[in-house]
């Protein structure tokens, strides 16, 4: 692997959820979509983040994106902070820093053939000459595992791999360094996922591309990632690379997940059930994300938030079972 292409320094992001009572123009309770989030992301490597649904997952991909603005921290781009950028600052980045969203049919036109929908991203970003744009598109959809009858036909005439392929298409064509892609297979069937997934690793060798790639589907973070983390309440509960991780699950979250997955070849361990709803967490929250459904908390898990920190070579976990391993 090579340099960080990409690192994420203390990233937090807010939503209000109700109103207090503090008459009608009163503050909005804020929820911590977000919360103190770090990662670097490599040259050439897949990043796999994984964690259920309603973690901030896609949250932290938009704001990568720059659809979203984080309410502190930072977003590094080879040393330039993302985050500080306004739209017209950030618009030159764009053709570097692409997304594949999950439902990638709705972000198409209905009425445009896709040869022109690809060909307006090319348009947008200063390709001027017609033959031009037409031969990188032909090219990009040929690389995709589409062809050049593809060109000229509409997006809902394409089965849902084909959608996603198109996705992949429209984040490639202009040439990124990074692509974020959001859930990109998990409303495909399991042979076509192979397929989509097949040719994003070859996509990513021929290219030299650095993905984050956003799943709540452990078998397929497994597949394509060289390091994972695991988000629970917006924050990373462990870090390693994949291999490591799925010998050595530490936090009791990430072993909990592992347990969940009827997979021979994944480590598993007894894990006591956890009951309980997820909480919102909001500022007012303490302590660890997941000390009010762990089955091992202690007193000092819901006093003090645990340190995100290296338990061995490349493995980090935020968890107070492992203090005393410091």
């Amino acid at each position: 692997m090579g340099n960080n292409l990409l690192e994420i320094r203390n990233l937090k992001k807010t939503f209000p959820i109700r109103r207090q009572k503090l008459g009608l123009f009163g503050q909005r309770e804020q929820m911590l979509a977000v919360d103190n989030l770090s990662f670097t992301i490599k040259e050439g490597e897949t990043y796999g983040l994984v964690g259920e649904s309603g973690c901030g997952k896609s949250t932290t991909g938009r704001m990568l994106v720059g659809v979203e603005k984080p309410n502190s921290g930072s977003i590094l781009y080879e040393g330039k902070d993302l985050s500080t950028l306004n739209d017209r600052e950030f618009f030159p980045l764009r053709k570097e820093l692409q997304m594949v969203f999950q439902n990638t049919l709705s972000a198409l036109n209905p009425r445009q053939r896709i040869g022109s929908i690809l060909e307006d991203i090319l348009k947008v970003h200063g390709v001027s000459d017609a033959r031009d744009r037409r031969d990188q598109v032909v090219d990009v959809l040929e690389k995709v595992g589409l062809s050049e009858y593809h060109y000229f036909r509409y997006p809902y005439e394409l089965s849902g791999g084909q959608v996603q392929r198109l996705g992949i298409a429209s984040a490639l064509v202009i040439k990124p360094r990074l692509i974020i892609c959001d859930e990109p297979v998990s409303a495909l069937d399991v042979s076509i996922q192979a397929q989509v997934l097949n040719t994003l690793i070859a996509l990513q060798q021929d290219l030299r591309l650095s993905l984050l790639f956003i799943s709540h589907d452990i078998g397929v973070i497994r597949y394509i990632s060289d390091r994972i983390g695991v988000m629970y309440l917006g924050t990373l509960v462990e870090e390693a690379e994949t291999d490591e991780l799925f010998k050595n699950p530490m936090h009791p979250y990430t072993k909990a997940l592992f347990a969940s997955v009827p997979d021979l070849y994944i480590c598993k361990e007894t894990v006591p059930e956890f009951n309980g709803e997820r909480p919102v967490r909001t500022d007012t929250f303490k302590g660890c994300a997941f000390c009010t459904r762990c089955p091992y908390a202690m007193s000092i898990c819901a006093e003090k938030t645990p340190e995100f920190l290296e338990r061995s070579s490349g493995h980090q976990v935020a968890c107070h079972l492992y203090d005393s391993m410091e």
